[in-house]
C-alpha cells in the first residue's frame, strides 16, 4: 500500500520556461503584414507561409494569422500571431499544431502571462506558457509569450476525451457592459439567442449550453450535477487574488472555455491571462458600467465582488451557498499563502526576468522601454486612460488587505494525521483523520478510482462506530470499498465560519492509495510489438490482430490502473488501462491493438490499431508523463520488433514473434515455419483446434522448443487437442509439410 499526494500536470520541452523558443516564419509575399491585416479585418482566415521553423525544425505550407482584440491593431508594429502548422497539411511540433504568440500588450513586465499561467496550473488544469522570439522573413519582430492553445489536444490530455460539448466563452460582438459571456439564462429564447456571446468549438452543444445557463441562473442548488464546482471555485478564486478582470470576474465575463467531460459536467478552463495583476481594471457593474478601478481599489477589491449581481450568475451561485463560499475562501487562502505572502511569486518573477532580459533589450517593437521593463515590479505605468500597477505594488497591498478580512481571520478546522487503514485487494478501506483547533461541524471524505470519474462524497463521523477511535476524540472515520487497485481521495472539514481541505490544493491534488505500487520510469517498458499480423497469434475472437507486449523489470507486482497506451504523442490517454490491471514481477502484459471495444473482454483491447507503414507507441502514467516510447518505420508482415534481453535490450526484428514470453529464444529454426495451418485459439490455454486443408488421413506432431515430442496422433481434417496440463511456452505444430508455432499460456 502506498499513500502519496497525486499531482496532475503536463510538461513539454516546447513549453520549458527556462528556454526561449525560436520561431521563424517566411512568406513569399513581401507585403505579408498588409495581407495579415486584410485577413484579420476580413474573414479572419490564415495566410499560407511558405515555411516555418520551430527551433530549427522545418515545416512547409503553414497557416498564419493575426489574432487578439484589444492587443491587436493594424498600426501596431508587433501584433499577436496564431501559427497553425496543420492548416494545409498534417504536421505538428512535439505533438502541438497550434502556436499562440501574444505580444505583451499592456504589460511592461513582459512576464505577467507566463507567471499567471504557472500559478494557475498549480491549482487547476490550465495551458502551459513560456517565451518565444519571432522572426518573419529574416527580421526580428520581438519577444512574445508562447501560450498553449486550448483545443482538442489540450482536452484529450486533461479530460480523457475531446468529443464533448466545447465552448469558447468570448462575445462575437464588440464587448461592452451589456455584452457578456456570463452564462446568464435568456428567458423564452431558443439556443440561437446565445450565438452572439459564445463560440461553439464542437460539432454540437448549443442546447447543452442553454441547459447550463438555465441551471446556473435558475437552479443553482442543483448546479453540481452540471458544473465541476471545484474547478469553478478555483478559477474564480484565482481571478480574485490576481485581480484578473479580463475574465469571468470582470466587466465582459469572458476569456474562459467550457468543456463537458465524461462525467457529464461542464469544466471551466481559464484563458488569456496577459492582463492579469490588474492589467485590465474594469470590474463592471450590472450591464451598464465598466466600473473602472484605481490601483488602490484594485488592491482592495472585495472577494465577494458581484455576489448579488444577476449579471454574474456563477459568482452569485458560489457566494450565496454557505459551503461553496467557505470552499472559495479556503482556496483563496491557499493561493495567497503559497504564492504571495511567502514571496514565491517574486522568485518566479526574477527568474523569468533574467531569462528574457537580453531578448527584451533587442526587441525594438515592444510597447514599453527597457528601463520600464526593469522597473515594472514596483512602478506603475500608463495604458491609455488607466495605469497598470507594478506587480509587487499591487500584490503586497492586496495580501495585507485580504489577510485582514474576517473571511481570512475566521478560524478553520485543522486536519492532521490523515491515515488509510489496512486493506486487502477489493476490500473495505478505512480512512481516518484527526481534526482539531476550533473543531469542525462536518468532515467529508471524497474519493474516486480514476481521474476520469468525479469524486464521491462520503461523510466522516466521530462517533466511535466508524473505526475512528473513541466518540468525541476529534478523530473522524469513514469506509469505502476499494474496487480497484488504486484510489484517489481528499478530505474537507468545515465549521460555521470556515472550511479546510487536505491536501490544500484539492481537488487538483489528492492523496493516492495503491494496493500495488505503480511503476517508476524504467520499471515497465514496451518490450515487443507486432504491427502487421496476418498469420501470427489470434486474439480471443479468433482474429489476427496487432499487439503490444509490456515487460515488468522489477521484483514487485505493479499496478497499471489509470496508465495509458497510445500511438499519438498529442493524445497520450488514448487507451486507459483498466483499474484492475497489474503486471507480475519479470512478467508480461499483452494489449491487442485491434480497436475492438466490447464489454467483458477477457483480454486487453486498445481503442486503436498500429500503423504498419510507420508509427509510434507511447506508455504514460496518470500525469501524462511518458514512461517509455518507441517510433518505428515500415513493418514486415508477421515480423515483430522487440528487446533482447527483455526490458532493456535494443529493439531488433523477430521473424518468429514471442507473444507473452521472453524474446531471447534459442534452438528455433524459424525458416521451417509456415503459415499454412489453421490453428486456433492461439495463444491457447485449455485446448486448441487444428484444421488441415489436406483430404484424408493427417498426422499431427507437436514438439517443444528443445525438440521433445509432446503428442503425435492421426486425424482427418480437423482435431481438437487438450493442452490444459501443458507448461506455458512455445510449441512447434507439424502437419505434413506445414508447420506453425503454438503459444500456451497456462
Amino acid at each position: 500500500m502506498v499513500l502519496l499526494p497525486g499531482v496532475l500536470s503536463a510538461q513539454s520541452a516546447f513549453y520549458s520556461r527556462g528556454v526561449i523558443q525560436k520561431i521563424e516564419v517566411h512568406f513569399s509575399q513581401s507585403n505579408w503584414d498588409y495581407m495579415l491585416d486584410t485577413a484579420r479585418y476580413g474573414k479572419d482566415t490564415h495566410l499560407m507561409a511558405q515555411w516555418v521553423k520551430v527551433n530549427g525544425v522545418y515545416f512547409d505550407s503553414v497557416g498564419v494569422k493575426y489574432k487578439g482584440s484589444s492587443s491587436y491593431d493594424s498600426t501596431y508594429a508587433k501584433n499577436p500571431v496564431h501559427i497553425e502548422l496543420n492548416t494545409f497539411k498534417e504536421q505538428n511540433y512535439q505533438g502541438f499544431s497550434d502556436i499562440k504568440l501574444n505580444n505583451n500588450y499592456a504589460d511592461p513586465s513582459m512576464v505577467r502571462e507566463v507567471m499567471a499561467y504557472e500559478i494557475a496550473r498549480t491549482y487547476m488544469d490550465a495551458p502551459q506558457a513560456n517565451f518565444a522570439q519571432l522572426y518573419i522573413n529574416g527580421k526580428y519582430i520581438g519577444l512574445y509569450t508562447n501560450a498553449e492553445a486550448i483545443n482538442k489536444t489540450f482536452l484529450a490530455n486533461h479530460f480523457y476525451g475531446n468529443s464533448g460539448t466545447f465552448v469558447k466563452c468570448n462575445p462575437n460582438l464588440t464587448p461592452s457592459p451589456n455584452v457578456k459571456s456570463n452564462l446568464k439564462y435568456i428567458a423564452n429564447a431558443d439556443s440561437s439567442a446565445y450565438f452572439n456571446y459564445y463560440e461553439l468549438k464542437s460539432d454540437y452543444g448549443w442546447n447543452n449550453l442553454k441547459a447550463l445557463c438555465d441551471s446556473v441562473t435558475n437552479k443553482a442548488s442543483n448546479m453540481a450535477s452540471i458544473v465541476d464546482v471545484d474547478r469553478l471555485i478555483w478559477m474564480l478564486a484565482f481571478n480574485s487574488v490576481l485581480v484578473n478582470l479580463d475574465s469571468y470576474n470582470g466587466v465582459f465575463a469572458q476569456n474562459y472555455y467550457l468543456y463537458k467531460d465524461n462525467t457529464s459536467r461542464f469544466c471551466p478552463i481559464t484563458w488569456d491571462l496577459n492582463m492579469s495583476f490588474a492589467g485590465f481594471p474594469f470590474v463592471g457593474n450590472s450591464n451598464s458600467s465598466l466600473a473602472s478601478l484605481s490601483i488602490a481599489s484594485a488592491q482592495t477589491l472585495a472577494i465577494n465582488s458581484h455576489s448579488n449581481d444577476a449579471y454574474w450568475p456563477l459568482i452569485v451561485a458560489i457566494q450565496n451557498n454557505a459551503t461553496y463560499k467557505r470552499m472559495y475562501v479556503a482556496h483563496l487562502k491557499t493561493i495567497v499563502n503559497e504564492m504571495f505572502s511567502s514571496g514565491n511569486y517574486l522568485t518566479k518573477y526574477n527568474t523569468y526576468k533574467n531569462v528574457i532580459d537580453t531578448a527584451v533589450q533587442s526587441d525594438t517593437r515592444k510597447f514599453y522601454s527597457y528601463t520600464q521593463f526593469q522597473n515594472a515590479l514596483t512602478n506603475n505605468y500608463s495604458v491609455g486612460s488607466y495605469s497598470v500597477p507594478g506587480i509587487q505594488t499591487l500584490m503586497d497591498a492586496r495580501v495585507l488587505y485580504l489577510q485582514a478580512t474576517s473571511d481570512f481571520t475566521n478560524a478553520a478546522p485543522v486536519i492532521s494525521q490523515v491515515q488509510a487503514g489496512a486493506l486487502q485487494p477489493n476490500a473495505n478501506v478505512n480512512i481516518t483523520a484527526s481534526v482539531s483547533s476550533s473543531g469542525a461541524t462536518s468532515v467529508f471524505l471524497r474519493y474516486r478510482f480514476s481521474k476520469a470519474e468525479k469524486f464521491i462524497n462520503l461523510q466522516m463521523f466521530d462517533d466511535g462506530a466508524h473505526n475512528d477511535g473513541a466518540a468525541g476524540d476529534n478523530v473522524y472515520g469513514a469506509n469505502f470499498n476499494l474496487s480497484a487497485n488504486t484510489a484517489q481521495y481528499y478530505l474537507y472539514a468545515e465549521n460555521a465560519q470556515a472550511g479546510k481541505f487536505s491536501p490544500e490544493r484539492a481537488e487538483h491534488e489528492f492523496y493516492e492509495l495503491n494496493v500495488f505500487p505503480q511503476p517508476l520510469p524504467g520499471q515497465v517498458v514496451i518490450n515487443e510489438f507486432l504491427a502487421d499480423n496476418k498469420s501470427d497469434v489470434k486474439n480471443e475472437y479468433h482474429l489476427n490482430e496487432d499487439w503490444v507486449e509490456l515487460y515488468n523489470s522489477s521484483t514487485s507486482t505493479l499496478s497499471l490502473g489509470g496508465y495509458f497506451l497510445s500511438d499519438d504523442e498529442s493524445f497520450k490517454p488514448k487507451y486507459s488501462f483498466p483499474l484492475s490491471s497489474t503486471i507480475a514481477p519479470h512478467g508480461y502484459l499483452m494489449v491487442w491493438t485491434d480497436n475492438i471495444l466490447l464489454n467483458n473482454s477477457k483480454q486487453l483491447h486498445a481503442n486503436f490499431k498500429l500503423n504498419n507503414n510507420n508509427g509510434a507507441i507511447f506508455l504514460s502514467n496518470g500525469a501524462y508523463n511518458t514512461l517509455d516510447s518507441y517510433a518505428y518505420g515500415l513493418q514486415e508482415t508477421d515480423v515483430s520488433l522487440g528487446r533482447c534481453p527483455d526490458g532493456y535490450g535494443e529493439f531488433t526484428s523477430f521473424k518468429y514473434p514471442t507473444f507473452n514470453m521472453s524474446n531471447c529464444l534459442v534452438g528455433l529454426d524459424e525458416q521451417k515455419l509456415s503459415s499454412q495451418l489453421n490453428l486456433f485459439p492461439n495463444p491457447a490455454t485449455q485446448c486448441f483446434n487444428l484444421v488441415c486443408d489436406q483430404n484424408g488421413k493427417n498426422t499431427l506432431i507437436v514438439r517443444n522448443l528443445i525438440g521433445q515430442k509432446i503428442i503425435e496422433t492421426n486425424f482427418e481434417n480437423e482435431i481438437k487437442v487438450d493442452c490444459a496440463n501443458w507448461p506455458s511456452g512455445i510449441y512447434i505444430v507439424n502437419c505434413g509439410k506445414a508447420s506453425a508455432k503454438l503459444i500456451i499460456t497456462n
